[in-house]
């Protein structure tokens, strides 16, 4: 189940809202934790142990590690026990057909060992959650959370359980223990974030992912080097209205039920630099790996080399992060090496140019690495590129008509990945009338949205596995 379907919208969110805030409030937690498992039990029922394991898991080391401290030892024992497991689980899940299949090929051997398994959805995500736990614990950053309930609430939160944004349990503790969190307004403040972000993917993404899947499965001989870009523009527009309207539902839901979840993306598309961009996008991704792996690693506190080993250590992952597969492990590479050149000596030669010719050089790389991101296949993907810098003819009719045909929803595409809105809307009359119009807009968006998912078919979401 997504939030952009019919079922979620008109049957399983009512009815979860409903037993929440007719409960009584000290069994509140426990309807989000039961309400969470039969969210994810709905799309894939035989998984739901695992995610239990990882509850029970986690619970009991923390509580083990805080017993252990409170004895004077360091209790890392069981913080190890932890981290094992749980990479354990997901190494397995997520990357033992890969690593499998690519030692069979280098050795000529058959695919006998490959195992029929799918992904957990959402294991990437909730391994990171559960797994910051004990490391706070551990750091004394945190308490041992003393309710399994609590925590399984904390781990299963079907807000945010599929695809972020990645929720620290740091981030919400004090909420998960207060019965009396949440208010009118803060409720209100959700549903008006959640209607946004339901915009954003239904309206926004699903319309240009369609010319995305129409560049995509265009065969590379009738491809011209106007529609290659056409494409790889599109399908940038695509996956930021796609995930950043995912992590503005989950935001919003998080605070129907009065928890503050962080903020995932801070309009990346404006930034003048990679190192930039990478403090916009997927902004609790980049947290959790400079928190638990670059800093534990030294970050920028070594010498040069231990910094650029620290530097690619972290982007080998993050690429893998994203998924078992060559493209994403040269996704993770390309981008640490540009973010290494910037901080050796590109950044302060980029402060010295005007400010358009820094935006055109992040866009750009930011576009030739959606191409790696885009293709699982790499040599469909090289050929991509091949034709993106001139392997074909420069137009062609078909680019032309889709081109003019999507124009419209390019430019609005292109405004609202900046924040000229946030700005227009600070000044004196837009803000005065905000109260009337805002919620007028937002049931405008509401309505477009319901009718678009009953009338189409089309509505992916490229996160959905990660």
């Amino acid at each position: 189940m997504v939030f952009s379907s019919i079922s979620f919208l008109f049957y399983f969110l009512p009815c979860v809202i409903l037993l929440y805030f007719i409960s009584p409030r000290r069994l509140r937690n426990a309807i989000l934790a039961v309400s969470s498992l039969i969210f994810y039990a709905w799309g894939e029922p035989r998984y739901i142990l695992i995610m239990l394991f990882s509850t029970v898991v986690d619970y009991t080391c923390g509580k083990l590690i805080a017993r252990e401290q409170s004895k004077g030892k360091s209790g890392k024992v069981f913080l190890i026990a932890s981290i094992v497991i749980n990479l354990s689980v997901l190494g397995f899940f997520k990357y033992y057909n890969f690593l499998a299949g690519n030692i069979m090929a280098l050795f000529g051997m058959s695919n006998v060992g490959l195992l029929d398994i799918t992904l957990p959805i959402g294991i990437s995500f909730y391994t990171f959650q559960t797994m910051s736990y004990t490391i706070d614990v551990y750091r004394k950053n945190v308490g041992a959370q003393k309710s399994i309930i609590n925590f399984a609430t904390f781990v299963t939160l079907f807000p945010q359980l599929i695809a972020g944004p990645i929720v620290k349990y740091t981030d919400i503790a004090e909420e998960l223990d207060n019965e009396n969190r949440g208010s009118a307004d803060m409720f209100s403040e959700g549903v008006a974030r959640f209607i946004a972000g339901l915009g954003k993917k239904v309206l926004l993404a699903n319309n240009i992912g369609i010319l995305w899947d129409t560049v995509q499965s265009t065969p590379i001989a009738e491809m011209s080097v106007l529609y290659a870009w056409l494409g790889i523009i599109a399908f940038a527009f695509q996956i930021y209205f796609d995930f950043s309207g995912y992590s503005d539902m989950a935001i919003g839901l998080g605070k129907m039920f009065g928890l503050t979840f962080p903020e995932n993306f801070n309009y990346p598309y404006i930034s003048q630099s990679i190192t930039e961009f990478w403090r916009r996008w997927h902004m609790t991704l980049g947290s959790w790996f400079r928190e638990y792996v670059y800093i534990p690693l030294g970050g920028n506190r070594v010498n040069v080399p231990k910094h650029i080993r620290n530097i690619l250590v972290v982007w080998l992952l993050t690429g893998i992060w994203h998924g078992a597969n060559w493209n994403f492990l040269l996704w993770g590479v390309y981008y640490g090496v540009i973010l290494l050149i910037e901080k050796l000596f590109l950044q302060n030669i980029l402060r010295k140019l005007p400010r358009v010719f820094r935006h055109v050089y992040s866009i750009l790389f930011i576009l030739l690495g959606w191409v790696l991101f885009a293709f699982e296949d790499m040599t469909t993907g090289v050929a991509y590129l091949k034709i993106m810098f001139g392997n074909a003819s420069f137009v062609n009719q078909k680019a032309i008509f889709d081109f003019l045909s999507y124009l419209p929803m390019l430019i609005i595409l292109g405004v609202l990945s900046t924040p000229i809105k946030d700005k227009i809307m600070k000044i004196g009359f837009f803000k005065k009338i905000a109260p009337v119009v805002v919620p007028v807009m937002a049931i405008a968006v509401l309505l477009l949205s319901v009718a678009y998912l009953v009338e189409s078919g089309y509505n992916p979401f490229l996160y959905f596995r990660f």
